[in-house]
């Protein structure tokens, strides 16, 4: 009998242990209590961060008198080598010329009117194999071929143009028919309110380019303009033209990149006028008369504002040849 209560026991003593384990574990099944929430903390106001000062603003806007000319030497240099089915040549043109700002009206409201002309044009072009042309309106009476639509656009108006003081067009009349140049356009937008150093803006511009069978498309592009520094009350304004409308035909490009300028432009702030402006390019295309044609065009255009009493060699333009 004694294994018995042995064996009862070992039973009793399983039971309890059993029951100790289920105990634990559904003490340990229980959600352990809350902890009470502290008390929300007294939000700090954020410390303040002094701004660094915006530095000063510049308004450049134009600045032109009724009955003033305002007259600027161009000078426009070109280089271009083509290579064709192996075939290479060289083209230089070089175009001086001091172009001549009439103006007519200047109210308070800020509207400007001017005439463009041309007072007088010095031309030089060399090309591989060929005699070099020139002409000097004037010092020659006789136009060289090729010469005769520069030639007679010389001292006669061009175009009136009206505009506002940040050199937004508002008005243009063309009096001379022009042929399409490589030269920038005629007036420099500025930024229609005071900015500091590093503000850019923009200016649309579009190029017309001649495709396949006379039919001619528009390419959209945009002149992008920066305020780089101002020095003694001289701006210098960083310039570059940006092409929008996707161009993927090499025939295309090569009309294209005669106009795809970069440089500099000085404006005099007092004065409200361009004192300077150098516009580079250096560009190749590729594949633009055949797989293995290329082009290097490079050009300089440069523009100075000439002093009031200044006096260019020469008097008037002698009579052209009818």
């Amino acid at each position: 009998m004694r294994p018995v209560k042995i064996r009862r026991l070992k039973i009793s003593c399983l039971v309890s242990l059993l029951t100790l384990g289920a105990a634990a574990t559904l003490s340990a099944a229980k959600p352990a209590p809350t902890p009470a929430k502290p008390a929300p903390a007294v939000a700090k106001p954020a410390p303040t961060i002094a701004k660094p000062p915006a530095g000063p603003l510049y308004d450049l806007k134009y600045k032109f008198k009724a009955g003033e000319v305002i007259r600027s030497e161009v000078v426009h240099r070109a280089t271009v080598e083509t290579s064709i089915q192996g075939t290479s040549q060289t083209a230089e043109t070089r175009s001086k010329s001091v172009k001549t700002w009439k103006v007519t009206e200047a109210t308070a409201e800020g509207r400007i009117t001017f005439i463009n002309s041309v007072e007088s044009i010095d031309l030089w072009q060399r090309m591989q194999g060929r005699q070099e042309v020139k002409y000097n309106s004037r010092t020659d009476k006789e136009v060289p071929a090729g010469y005769e639509t520069a030639a007679q656009a010389v001292g006669v108006p061009l175009a009136v143009i009206c505009m506002n003081q940040r050199g937004n067009i508002l008005k243009r009349e063309q009096r001379h028919p022009q042929p399409d140049t490589q030269a920038p356009q005629i007036v420099i937008p500025l930024p229609a309110e005071p900015v500091p150093i590093g503000h850019h803006w923009t200016a649309p511009l579009e190029i017309e380019v001649l495709l396949t069978g006379g039919i001619t498309k528009k390419i959209r592009t945009q002149q992008k303009f920066s305020l780089e520094k101002v020095t003694d009350g001289r701006a210098t304004i960083q310039v570059d033209t940006q092409v929008l409308t996707p161009v993927n035909d090499a025939t295309i490009e090569a009309q294209l990149v005669q106009r795809l300028t970069s440089g500099t432009i000085e404006f005099d702030i007092e004065t409200g006028r361009v004192t300077a402006q150098q516009l580079d390019l250096d560009r190749r295309v590729l594949g633009f008369s055949g797989p293995t044609s290329a082009m290097h065009y490079l050009t300089r255009y440069t523009e100075k504002l000439l002093p009031e009493a200044a006096e260019t060699a020469g008097k008037s333009p002698p009579e052209r040849r009818k």
